[in-house]
């Protein structure tokens, strides 16, 4: 069990699509155990792999942040198979701290992946875990929240991220 860092905004790891995981081994293990540690400590409601400096494709997502463990989901390699609707709100990141910005995304989606127990699930999302679950998958392909606003104020917001990281603002 451990607290991992959260890389910010401007890391090159977050900028590239994450690697499939191949093997469940104890490391991938072990890593969806530390995501979850880490996204709870945020606290956050989901984290990507590539987030805590970790190119694979592994999300984990709890909307309860914690209060009920059942509810905590882990996939490998998840991809979203339908999605529709749409939903516009407010939408956050912990690796755009303290940014928040109105995000259009489908009301809802089919999302297949792997548990840890090597089994496939399959979720149907709708509302603020479809959105979860779209921000996530994001992570996994190199792309912020941001990357879905007008090319103007995503280049404002990187900016003044950037600048934040070269003050030592953020950690």
């Amino acid at each position: 069990m451990a607290i991992l860092p959260i890389l910010k905004i401007g890391h090159p790891i977050l900028a590239r699509r994450a690697e499939p995981v191949i093997n469940i081994d104890e490391e991938i293990v072990r890593l969806a155990r530390d995501m979850i540690d880490t996204m709870h400590a945020a606290p956050g409601v989901g984290l990507a792999a590539p987030q805590v400096n970790v190119s694979r494709r592994l999300i984990t997502v709890d909307l309860t942040i914690g209060e009920n463990p059942e509810e905590i989901i882990v996939l490998i390699n998840p991809e979203i198979t339908e999605a529709e609707g749409e939903i516009r709100e407010e939408e956050g990141c912990l690796s755009v701290p303290d940014v928040r910005e109105q995000v259009t995304r489908p009301a809802r989606v089919a999302v297949k992946g792997i548990g840890l127990d090597g089994n496939e699930e399959f979720f149907e999302a709708r509302d603020t875990m479809a959105r979860v679950f779209c921000h996530e998958l994001d992570h996994l392909n190199g792309l912020f929240f941001i990357d879905h606003l007008s090319p103007l104020k995503k280049a404002l917001i990187k900016k003044r991220m950037l600048k934040r990281l070269e003050k030592g603002e953020l950690s």
